[in-house]
């Protein structure tokens, strides 16, 4: 904090909602624009063919391209260096492959259909597969995650159901290799986001946002988990994580969902929805304007939630284009360290499809912070006999050239990011870096005691 700074607990006004009712889709130029960024690396790899795999929990690399998921199948995209495609999918799905975003050509694979449906294919595996033309060239294998062990050799870990991989070997020998990289790593293709993505991944962000407010806004004693988890699941559209409406004590008998336990005064409040674009989390008491009667819950206010706060506000008022990630690591590790706090996962992660893509954010870590990237600014601190605390949300990163493009081409998107920038800057007090686009409108808005009204701001003296 600065010197003529102070975190304070008291009244203002409330973020807005975004209303954004309608989804925007990726446009074919988006869809090119992403399939030249794979072939272009492949060519730097020097990779004959990607085999991208995918099932409804690992397909965003897939999706990335094709632009569905293989809902209760698995499926495989092959994609050749020039540019020829290649569909293997289960019974189905096999009627999608005129859906997809790119020209591609279908193979019926049975092996990847639910448990007993009929078997249409006469022969095995490596048979179907080598239909794709990868017999004997060098392969690079994408599932959804990318190895960073210290102990293995990571070019050589697959994350693919093992019979396929063995099948692939079949085919190509040992020409195959861990090629996750090439969508998430460091370079990867999908780490930044045109116009067109932003706009596409900011619904989801706002509507995770939208939803967030609207459950906060409808806690009171006496409702029930499974009545604010309907605040927090929206318009049929798709979670990336597991929606989180829970009272007290959490995971009794294994269970990770709502139930209609009825909320208590007192009880500690988790709250998480994640949306295609990004996810809105939070954690808080159930507490009113009355906390300053009870010493632990000032004790909970003044040892975990405003260092907490501090920790999100220095993330937003430092983070900018071109530095590293071992940088922004730092700057949380000073203001929030984790022998005291006890985070242990990466303070802040790129979002997209998934909720966590990848991060760039670590110890010692050289990846540098890119124009076009979003990003979650997901701490999670813990003290020892305090309950847990969270305002998980979603921004951007521009610089100049991008945001300067945002003003003229698309001025309702622009008038957004300004609307919300105001209200971090003028009523949470919270001087946002020039290259941080808020992608929903209540990025840094933390009510650590839900049943009042009172929020964190920033109280600047002379």
């Amino acid at each position: 904090m600065k010197k003529n700074e102070k975190l304070v607990l008291k009244k203002g006004t409330n973020p807005s909602l975004s209303n954004l009712h309608m989804p925007v889709p990726l446009s074919n130029e988006t869809i090119e624009e992403r399939r030249n960024k794979i072939i272009l690396k492949m060519k730097e790899r020097k990779l004959d063919a990607l085999i991208i795999y995918a099932d409804l929990e690992h397909g965003s690399n897939f999706e990335y391209l094709v632009g569905f998921l293989p809902r209760f199948e698995e499926a495989l995209l092959v994609l050749h260096q020039d540019g020829e495609a290649y569909l293997v999918l289960g019974n189905e799905n096999f009627n999608k492959a005129s859906k997809a975003r790119i020209a591609v050509k279908p193979i019926l694979c049975s092996y990847f259909s639910l448990p007993n449906q009929p078997m249409q294919n006469d022969e095995n595996l490596v048979s179907i597969i080598s239909k794709s033309n990868i017999q004997g060239k060098k392969v690079g294998l994408v599932g959804w995650k990318k190895f960073t062990s210290k102990y293995e050799n990571n070019n050589k870990l697959f994350d693919i159901p093992n019979y396929i991989v063995e099948a692939i070997k079949e085919l190509c020998g040992e020409k195959i290799f861990a090629a996750s990289d090439i969508f998430i790593g460091k370079d990867g293709a999908r780490l930044t986001n045109n116009i067109n993505e932003l706009l596409h991944y900011e619904y989801g962000a706002s509507l995770a946002s939208d939803s967030m407010y609207s459950a906060i806004s409808s806690l009171k004693v006496g409702v029930k988990e499974i009545e604010i988890a309907e605040k927090l699941n929206r318009y049929g559209q798709p979670n990336n994580v597991v929606t989180i409406s829970a009272f007290g004590p959490r995971f009794i008998n294994a269970n990770m969902y709502p139930t209609a336990k009825k909320l208590e005064y007192g009880e500690t409040i988790s709250l998480t929805v994640g949306y295609k674009g990004g996810l809105s989390s939070r954690a808080c008491l159930a507490v009113n304007d009355d906390y300053t009667h009870n010493s632990e819950y000032v004790k909970y206010l003044e040892e975990l939630c405003f260092p907490y706060f501090n920790a999100i506000k220095v993330w937003l008022e430092t983070i900018h284009v071109g530095m590293t990630g071992n940088d922004l690591y730092k700057n949380i590790e000073e203001v929030l360290p984790k022998e005291i706090f006890h985070w242990y996962l990466c303070p802040g992660h790129t979002v997209a499809d998934e909720e966590w893509m990848s991060s760039p954010i670590y110890e010692n870590s050289d990846e540098e912070i890119k124009s076009g990237m979003i990003l979650q600014t997901d701490i999670i601190p813990s003290i020892k006999g305090l309950p847990g605390v969270s305002m998980e949300s979603t921004c951007a990163i521009a610089d100049e050239n991008l945001r300067e493009e945002i003003k003229r081409n698309h001025p309702d998107f622009w008038q957004r990011i300004q609307d919300r920038r105001s209200y971090i800057i003028d009523e949470i007090g919270i001087n946002l870096n020039e290259d941080v686009i808020p992608m929903c409108n209540t990025l840094a808005y933390l009510k650590p005691f839900a049943l009042s009204e009172l929020f964190i701001k920033v109280e600047k003296g002379e």
